[in-house]
């Protein structure tokens, strides 16, 4: 796709961007095919073939190193890769992270993400730069203050001085507020008290069920993150070892044993 053609492709899936829509979890939203990735010599992804409906929660469980984060990271272009990875047939290999956030893919990393110095309500409004309904933003944050109550109570604190759940949310809130067609979501649960974590996948799950919001998700929390997935895949060294529903890898005994610890 060139030229005129491809400028016609990314001003629809830009337009669409703030829209999830309603499920259609027989459509794919992203498709992943051949997928490499490598930091400068280390080859890190060797040839991944997935892809996500429209509307679906998509889980990646694997071991620390496996290729967990990378494959956020390459979504999102933030790493050198080769293969294809298109969201609603727009190809996103070779993309900047920045034109690839304006065609709705919205990023959580690893360890929060928020702006320290920044206030909650700074940034959300972060969160939000690349909209120009200045109203309906205001509206949306309104609402992740409500589905995340402690924002609302501490817009006028700056980030660093909430705590890790609280950041987390926040970072959370952030991305959403870009309304985006894709979450990825990586390692959520990191490093907080079980409580909040569960708290937090009870805030995703209805976000999913409510606006249809399309996930991907990496977690140690195989329980958790299972519980409110559609499917599911095992990444080992590189690879795509193993897929299924959610009912089907809380079922094997080799991802039981490895990643539900029974």
């Amino acid at each position: 796709m060139t030229g005129t053609s491809e400028a016609t492709a990314l001003s629809t899936a830009e337009a669409g961007a703030g829209a999830p829509g309603a499920p259609d979890h027989g459509r794919a939203l992203l498709e992943v095919e051949d997928l490499h990735a490598r930091y400068g010599p280390v080859p890190v992804l060797d040839g991944l073939d997935f892809h996500i409906g429209q509307g679906e929660v998509v889980v990646v469980l694997g071991a620390n190193g496996a290729g967990k984060t990378t494959i956020m990271r390459a979504i999102c272009g933030m790493v050198t890769t080769r293969g294809s990875v298109r969201l609603g047939g727009v190809q996103l290999v070779g993309r900047r992270p920045e034109r690839i956030a304006r065609l709705g893919v919205a990023h959580v990393p690893q360890g929060r993400g928020t702006f320290p110095e920044l206030t909650v309500q700074e940034n959300l409004e972060a969160g939000a730069y690349l909209r120009r309904d200045r109203r309906v933003v205001q509206g949306d944050m309104d609402r992740w203050c409500d589905m995340f109550a402690v924002l609302g109570q501490r817009r006028a604190q700056r980030a660093g001085e909430l705590s890790g759940g609280e950041q987390q949310m926040l970072a959370v809130a952030r991305a959403l507020m870009s309304r985006p067609r894709l979450l990825l979501l990586d390692e959520p649960s990191l490093g907080l008290a079980p409580l909040i974590i569960r708290g937090l996948f009870e805030q995703l799950d209805r976000l999913n069920e409510e606006d249809g919001t399309t996930m991907l998700i990496v977690e140690q929390n195989a329980s958790l993150a299972l519980a409110i997935a559609d499917r599911g895949y095992v990444i080992e060294a590189g690879r795509l070892v193993l897929s299924g529903s959610a009912d089907e890898l809380s079922g094997n005994d080799s991802v039981r044993k490895a990643y539900l610890g029974y």
